[in-house]
């Protein structure tokens, strides 16, 4: 992993660099420039404390644009390699003081709860913090994937397709019960709001589907985010990840993932964050990309800008192969993880370099450069997983891994000593010229590490 990030000397040396230049320069001029100008080095904050921001920091360090890498509030991963501050994403006085204290030149919102709460609009009407950029959409943005109803609203509005589907509240619950009798099994249930990807249930049996809506709306089984759910006709096919980088105009396709949401091998028990990933996804042939290209990704840019929407950033499109038929499932305003994780190490493009383009809207001028070879993460986590979990468990052989890039999810640094502090703990992942030869190693890898009570699927891939 450390083979392409600067080594401390060279970061001091850059880093001091950066002190005498800015000294010259007032704090509030934008400190980047397109790729055909000159070049300047900047201090980046990173938010979020995940697998996917231990990733995004690994590949922001191999930038010669990046001076300092600060990850707020980080985990034992970032922390080996760049500065950790302890501040909440969703504190918006806290980031500010954060960024005018050390003088950041561009913030990078790893976790979808600041940008549903509007971090990029704070920035922008803030008058010291407006020019600084803000990876990430606008609060109107950021409820494609904030709002359910709002994502599927969208979706019918601008022809790109989708589920059936139809939105009901506490005082119509009754109604949605109806909703219900008038679909197959399985029924999907999914929470309008934020639930920490565990708000979707698919349910076989038509009575149970009933109890479990009248669970989320009137007993609010995922709080606030079930006061509205989004009852959805049942799609039969094979689920993908497509990302998309855009400065609101142009946009990048990044490299195709396929994830792993069951807890149990075989897909089977309860829903997670994500139990691993495979990049590129091998039966995303050359048609099936064309499809979702020119039917879900331009339509979705243009339907941004149709609603003057303000959208720089990432646009994560759930999607399931029906027969052929690419079909949206869901939208997520930022990577996915552990998606992130095998995404990343793909994109042999500079990372700031494309977020500095998404900035100035100059996307269309700089190029995206994909690694061939195929990457896959393992996800190692805390027994009990994703329901309760014990942390602070000691985790050994992280010194042995060889061959893998270790990325830090649910870690901490405790007395010298990094212990488990999540529910998913480390992303293992490998390179390889087929997504089996990946996999072998992550999972070689893998067995070098424990802590007690850890676990992980043997059967991420099992289905390609």
């Amino acid at each position: 992993m450390s083979s392409k990030i600067l080594k401390p000397e060279l970061r001091t040396v850059k880093l001091l660099f950066f002190y005498a230049f800015t000294f010259f320069i007032p704090f509030k001029t934008t400190y980047f420039c397109s790729s055909n100008t000159q070049l300047f080095i900047m201090t980046i904050l990173l938010l979020g404390s995940g697998g996917r921001e231990h990733a995004l920091a690994w590949k922001l360090l191999q930038s010669k644009r990046c001076s300092k890498l600060i990850v707020a509030p980080g985990n034992a991963g970032t922390e080996s390699i760049a500065v950790n501050i302890n501040i909440d994403p969703t504190d918006f006085d806290a980031v500010k003081n954060l960024v005018l204290e050390h003088q950041v030149n561009m913030v990078v919102v790893g976790p979808e709860d600041p940008l549903v709460k509007g971090i990029y609009d704070f920035f922008k009407q803030d008058d010291v913090l407006k020019n600084i950029p803000v990876i990430g959409p606008s609060k109107v943005g950021a409820q494609l994937e904030g709002s359910k109803e709002f994502a599927k609203k969208f979706l019918v509005k601008h022809n790109i397709p989708t589920a059936a589907y139809d939105s009901f509240t506490a005082e119509t619950v009754e109604k949605g019960c109806d909703f219900l009798e008038t679909l197959n099994p399985p029924f999907v249930l999914k929470a309008d709001g934020l639930a920490a990807g565990k708000g979707v249930l698919i349910i076989e049996d038509l009575e149970e589907a009933k109890t479990e809506l009248r669970n989320m709306l009137v007993n609010q089984k995922f709080g606030q985010a079930s006061s509205k759910v989004v009852i959805e006709e049942f799609l039969d096919g094979i689920e993908l990840s497509c990302f998309v980088l855009t400065d609101g105009k142009n946009y990048k396709i990044l490299p195709t993932a396929k994830d792993y949401k069951r807890i149990g091998e075989e897909d089977t028990g309860l829903n997670t964050g994500g139990m691993g990933a495979v990049s590129p996804v091998p039966f995303a042939d050359a048609v099936l990309l064309e499809k979702i290209e020119t039917r879900i990704v331009k339509p979705t840019i243009e339907g941004l800008q149709k609603e003057d929407i303000e959208y720089k950033g990432f646009v994560f499109i759930g999607l399931i192969n029906v027969k052929g038929e690419p079909m949206v499932i869901e939208y997520n305003v930022r990577m996915g993880d552990p998606e992130t994780e095998v995404v990343m190490p793909r994109i042999q493009s500079d990372l700031v370099e494309l977020f500095t383009a998404v900035a100035n809207q100059t996307l269309n001028e700089v190029s995206l450069e994909i690694d061939p070879r195929s990457a896959t993460t393992i996800m190692v986590v805390s027994g009990g997983y994703p329901e309760a979990y014990e942390k602070g468990k000691v985790i050994t052989g992280l010194e042995a891994i060889e061959g893998s890039i270790t990325f830090h999810a649910g870690t901490k640094t405790e007395n010298g000593t990094i212990v488990t502090n999540g529910g998913r703990v480390i992303a293992m992942t490998s390179y390889g010229d087929t997504f089996q030869q990946a996999i072998k190693k992550s999972y070689q890898n893998i067995a070098k590490l424990n802590f007690d009570k850890m676990y992980y699927r043997k059967d991420i891939g099992f289905d390609l």
